[in-house]
């Protein structure tokens, strides 16, 4: 704990460090509004369902509960993790920030409609306007814990557990007929390149991540 204080006063009184992270979160909190309109369009826009070779062939499972709240226990895991290694903090922020603001992109240009059968999503407040599941592609659940896999590849446990959440969480979308395969499977490729233009774009703040200055 004494060490992660004396990290945070060094890091905290480092104005390029004060600018990147005000960045990552000014990026992250662009990234939550256009993402939130872009639900809503997709949601007015939406045509009708396509078939899909999985769904098509698979009954559905009320997977409500894991789908809402799964991520929720798996960001505070992530949130603890980057709180307590604070150089970590600007280089996660900005790639996740990237990957929502991509997403939101696709989200509105793709307007297919839910999969006819499909888990009813009962959830409140913030919650409610970002698990509504008519943002089809390319999958969150699947893509961001992927995201995080990559970003912490060098921590082996890190690594494990957010691989394991990725497939796990990308198997309840499927079960639950909330996204189409194609959201699912696609979402690797996508957050792949993504997490290579990261480290292009903010090339200072991986190195810092790093720790190699």
């Amino acid at each position: 704990m004494f060490n992660n204080l004396k990290e945070y006063k060094k890091y905290f009184s480092d104005k390029q460090y004060l600018w990147s992270i005000s960045l990552g979160f000014l990026l992250f909190l662009i990234g939550i509004i256009v993402t939130y309109f872009a639900i809503i369009y997709a949601t007015e826009s939406s045509s009708n369902p396509v078939t899909d070779i999985i769904l098509s062939n698979t009954k559905v499972f009320d997977v409500d509960g894991i789908f809402v709240y799964g991520p929720v226990i798996f960001w505070a895991i992530i949130i603890i993790y980057i709180l307590l290694n604070p150089k970590k903090i600007p280089f996660t922020l900005k790639s996740l920030s990237i990957s929502i603001l991509v997403r939101s992109a696709f989200i509105s240009m793709t307007h297919i409609g839910p999969f006819p059968t499909h888990t009813q999503i009962v959830s409140n407040g913030l919650l409610g306007v970002f698990t509504t599941g008519n943002d089809l592609f390319f999958s969150g659940h699947t893509g961001f814990p992927f995201l995080m896999a990559l970003i912490f590849w060098d921590n082996k446990y890190l690594r494990f557990f957010c691989l394991s959440a990725s497939l796990f969480f990308g198997t309840v979308v499927l079960l639950g007929h909330l996204h189409y395969s194609i959201d699912v499977f696609a979402a690797f490729f996508i957050v792949y390149t993504i997490f290579c233009l990261a480290k292009k774009i903010f090339k200072k703040d991986y190195v810092v991540f790093n720790g190699i200055s």
